[in-house]
């Protein structure tokens, strides 16, 4: 415990007498000081014990003694200790009066004590709370690894709550709690997730400290007046997790060596998964080559337990790709998505990767959701391209939607219209669901619905959306328009001249099916001119109407040009 004024007032050898200011005997000292200067407080820091003879003091005056110890208590002084028999045989009735005014413990020191053996008092009781520390902060250490070792962050978490007397929480990259100390603590450390995002803008390590506590210490999981440090946890340019400690007031010593030590055990624990997640990225490389080249057992075998779950259940490919002048641009607009996506995990993903890695965000944002639904993903990067696959409906294909649509958001906050000239700094496809075997098929469709997205400006298409809708927006490319003012040219360029209307015709009769009379009628002229209109389309383009290849020719492009 720390030194008090109590305990030196019991200090035996001492022979310490209160004369005044008996009920603030608990106050911690940090110092003892001694000083006959007139005004002192300059030279204090608050916390001491000031002693002091009066040599320079009117100690017997009311209203100097009144100002001298108001002057004192607001330095923070917390005691005041006077040496009788030196200047004066008894402490002064004026210094009494103002010293029990202020409430300020004043203490008489005989003539027999000297202030030097006060101060040894006081340094050697500091010394040995600091010794009591530093040994309990070892202990801390000790346990605290042994949990780590034993129990993992979740145990180690445990041990650091109890040992500083309050929660703690722990995050992953993507700011989601995956861990927490008491049990009740969960719901206190999520609502910080805006905090801990602000944390992982900055560069590692970084700390912050979010409430100032509060005297009392209720027992209960809606306590908001603790006092939160923030830290953030690796040794990267951008933070890999968080750590998130709780307590009624400003850790001690002892609870300081405790959060030291988790820090740094959480550390060499994110820290050491970096090589092992190499490690898995490339099994994961040997496995989805496996399943590509047709060879669903072998991938099987490779994958074991790593990957084993994940091809037991029909999965989605995901392919994404970053053109290669948006791998040296800055993201923006991820950073503004944080509004439209899903909670607070997609925006601390949106916010994760930095703007030379595109991928850093969509992967975060999978493998964070995967790893809080006990799911098995599996990602690959390969240049300007990252292939991943994911349970079907499981928690990683319903983050890697909820980060596009964030991306989408940003990009409209941005005033930036889906579909737009710029080519988005990432794309992705998404396939159907499918199995080991159909792997090279699942593949395929992906890279359709990527080129898809790729043509459309946007930032994810899912393969079974292509098949949803009409296949004319599929064909809104400059090529397909280019191919189809050139096949219609010649019969606008005949219409142009007044000589007929060919190209209204050729769209009634396509759209009737061929059927004369009823082309004609939606035309109001006479099938036989309709017919005359037929056979001068068939002489001006060179190419019989009885084609069906160039019937559905003839009727995308007029599909692809019309205004409508």
């Amino acid at each position: 415990m720390p030194l008090t004024l109590a305990s030196l007032a019991h200090h035996s050898a001492l022979k310490l007498t209160v004369r005044a200011g008996g009920d603030r005997l608990d106050v911690p000292v940090r110092w003892a000081h001694a000083s006959e200067l007139a005004d002192p407080v300059p030279y204090m820091e608050g916390g001491e014990l000031l002693l002091i003879t009066a040599l320079k003091l009117d100690a017997e005056d009311p209203e100097t003694m009144r100002r001298y110890v108001r002057r004192l208590v607001k330095a923070g002084v917390v005691g005041l200790g006077f040496a009788v028999g030196v200047h004066y045989e008894q402490i002064p009735a004026a210094l009494l009066d103002a010293a029990a005014e202020e409430g300020l413990p004043l203490l008489e020191v005989p003539r027999r004590t000297p202030f030097l053996a006060i101060s040894k008092a006081v340094s050697a009781a500091i010394a040995a709370d600091q010794y009591r520390a530093v040994t309990a902060g070892f202990a801390a250490q000790r346990e605290l690894t042994r949990q780590a070792l034993t129990e993992g962050p979740e145990g180690l978490l445990g041990a650091l709550a109890a040992q500083v007397d309050g929660w703690a929480a722990l995050y992953d990259a993507s700011g989601a709690v995956v861990a927490a100390a008491p049990e009740w603590a969960g719901r206190r450390a999520a609502r910080l997730t805006a905090e801990v995002e602000r944390l992982r803008e900055r560069p590692a390590p970084a700390s912050a400290v979010v409430g100032s506590g509060a005297a009392d210490h209720p027992e209960h999981e809606d306590r908001d007046d603790d006092r939160i440090e923030l830290h953030s946890l690796g040794t990267g340019r951008r933070p890999r997790a968080a750590l998130a400690v709780g307590t009624a007031s400003a850790p001690g010593t002892a609870e300081r060596y405790a959060v030291h030590s988790a820090i740094a055990l959480l550390t060499l624990t994110t820290e050491r998964s970096r090589p092992l997640h190499a490690a898995q990225q490339r099994i994961g490389a040997a496995v989805l080559r496996m399943l590509l080249a047709g060879e669903p057992d072998h991938a099987r075998a490779v994958a074991g337990d790593l990957y084993g779950d994940l091809l037991d259940a029909p999965f989605r490919v995901i392919v994404a790709e970053a053109p290669s002048t948006a791998r040296t641009a800055a993201e923006p607009s991820a950073r503004g998505a944080a509004g439209a996506a899903e909670g607070p995990h997609a925006r601390g993903a949106l916010a994760a990767a930095p703007a030379s890695d595109p991928f850093g965000g969509l992967v975060e944002a999978i493998e964070s959701a995967a790893a809080r639904a006990g799911e098995a993903v599996l990602a690959v990067p390969d240049g300007e391209r990252l292939t991943a696959l994911v349970r079907d409906g499981g928690a990683a294909a319903a983050a890697c939607a909820r980060y596009a649509t964030a991306r989408e958001g940003a990009r409209a906050d941005d005033g930036v219209a889906p579909g737009a000239g710029d080519q988005p700094e990432l794309v992705v496809g998404l396939s159907a669901p499918a199995g080991p075997i159909a792997a090279t098929a699942a593949y395929r469709q992906a890279e359709q619905a990527l080129s898809v997205a790729r043509r459309r400006g946007r930032f994810f298409v899912e393969h079974e959306q292509l098949a949803a809708g009409s296949v004319l927006p599929l064909l809104a490319d400059d090529a397909v328009k280019a191919f189809a003012d050139g096949l219609l040219r010649a019969l606008h360029e005949h219409d142009a001249t007044g000589r007929g209307d060919l190209v209204a015709s050729l769209r009634a009769w396509l759209s009737r099916h061929g059927q004369w009379d009823a082309a004609a009628a939606d035309l109001g002229v006479h099938r036989h001119t309709l017919r005359y209109r037929m056979r001068r389309v068939e002489e001006i383009l060179g190419r019989s109407l009885d084609d069906p290849d160039v019937r559905m020719e003839l009727w995308l492009a007029l599909k692809t040009t019309s205004p409508d």
